[in-house]
This record gives C-alpha cells, sequence and structure tokens, in this order.
C-alpha cells in the first residue's frame, strides 16, 4: 500500500511541476518613478484670502490629477525668492516670528490622497505688512513614496530632488 501511496505522489508531482499554459495578461502599470513634482507657475499665483467660509479662509487648494497612493506622503515648498542665482524653497510648515520671539503667522498644509490644502494662520492677516506672503505665492507640492520620505532631508528641497532623480524638466506646471 505504501508503495502505490509513493507512486501516486511522485507522479502527481511530476504531473503538477510540468504544467504549463499560455502567458496571461499584463498586469497594471507601476509606478513609473520615485516621485512627482507639481508647481503653480506664474502667472498661476496663490493667493490667501479673508473669507466666510473656513475652509476658504487664507486657504488654498491643490487638487491632484490623479489619487495618490495611500502610502505616498506630500512634501510643500513655499518658493522664497533667489540666493546666489539659485531659487529658494522653504519647507512647510514655515512660520514667521516677531522681533520679541512671539510667533506672527504661519504656513502649513494638509493633504488627502485626492488634495492638498496649504494655509496661513497667525496674528492679524490682514496687515498690509503681510502682503508679500499672502499675494502671488508659488508652491512646490512633491509626492513620494513613504519609505523613500524617511530616507531624505525633506527639508532641503535640492536633496529631495536629487535622491528622487527628478529634474527641473519634470516638475509639472499647475494651472489654475
Amino acid at each position: 500500500m505504501k508503495k502505490i501511496l509513493t507512486l501516486f505522489a511522485v507522479v502527481g508531482l511530476i504531473a503538477f511541476s510540468s504544467c504549463e499554459g499560455p502567458e496571461g495578461p499584463p498586469g497594471p502599470p507601476g509606478y513609473d518613478g520615485v516621485g512627482t513634482v507639481y508647481e503653480n507657475a506664474p502667472p498661476n499665483y496663490y493667493n490667501f484670502n479673508p473669507s466666510s467660509d473656513p475652509l476658504k479662509n487664507f486657504r488654498v487648494r491643490f487638487v491632484f490629477p490623479q489619487r495618490i497612493f495611500d502610502s505616498d506622503v506630500v512634501l510643500v515648498y513655499r518658493y522664497g525668492g533667489v540666493d546666489s542665482g539659485r531659487d529658494v524653497w522653504e519647507f512647510l510648515p514655515e512660520t514667521h516670528y516677531f522681533d520679541d520671539g512671539t510667533r506672527d503667522f504661519s504656513f502649513d498644509f494638509t493633504f488627502s490622497d485626492s488634495f492638498v490644502d496649504i494655509y496661513l494662520n497667525g496674528n492679524n492677516l490682514t496687515d498690509p505688512e503681510l502682503d508679500p506672503y499672502r499675494f502671488n505665492q508659488i508652491f512646490r507640492i512633491v509626492v513620494v513614496p513613504a519609505d523613500f520620505a524617511k530616507s531624505v532631508n525633506k527639508a532641503n528641497y535640492l536633496e529631495v530632488m536629487k535622491a528622487a532623480k527628478l529634474s527641473e524638466s519634470q516638475v509639472q506646471k499647475i494651472k489654475l
């Protein structure tokens, strides 16, 4: 009896290991890069204005052209000008202080799988002295996998771009 069971086991093993059929259909396309960068390039500036709607009060929203993965994170940088011929990108959250050390105002953001809300909060946001920070703002929104974000200095935009192997020509311009 043991010899018959052994024979069936060997024959079954050979039969199943030699089964081969036609190749199945290809799977969905994979993630074609480490990250994506969006910019609201001029003349598509963001302006932070007061609103009676608390969801729009000193807030701007960017809707992703397609949903991002649950495992992605969003990094946001504000254009801060030019230094030694190079653009300066300031990592959010970004806080500005009065001379006495108390907080004046901050840029911050929240995101979901379909949008990013960038907002300005602080003291007296309608003060004309804040106009350079309220109007004509340019942001870069970088979407990267969470594992990648753990391994790079997120505060340095140039390091993020270099580690993600992204070039300036790959920055997708947002049209508002």
